[in-house]
């Protein structure tokens, strides 16, 4: 693949980016409030879920207290590392 290629691939991969985002606020725009709370529980949960299996792969010998804590203490730092930006 040649560099306009290669160039035009990023271009059409950033407008189906930008469309899908597009999508995703229009969808975002029709819930309710309830809905758009909700929403976030269950990315809060799936994000939380993913956080403990990288965990685990990195401590896989930590018992189930070791990796919350490993995860509270992980939430915190990006926490702190959010209110720095």
């Amino acid at each position: 693949m040649d560099s306009r290629d290669q160039q035009d691939e990023r271009v059409e991969i950033a407008e189906l980016a930008a469309r899908l985002d597009a999508d995703r606020w229009d969808a975002a725009s029709l819930m309710t409030f309830e809905e758009r709370a909700a929403a976030g529980v269950d990315l809060f949960d799936l994000m939380t879920a993913s956080m403990r299996a990288g965990i685990r792969l990195q401590h896989p010998k930590a018992d189930e207290r070791t990796v919350e804590d490993l995860l509270v203490e992980r939430l915190r730092s990006a926490r702190r590392h959010e209110a720095t930006m």
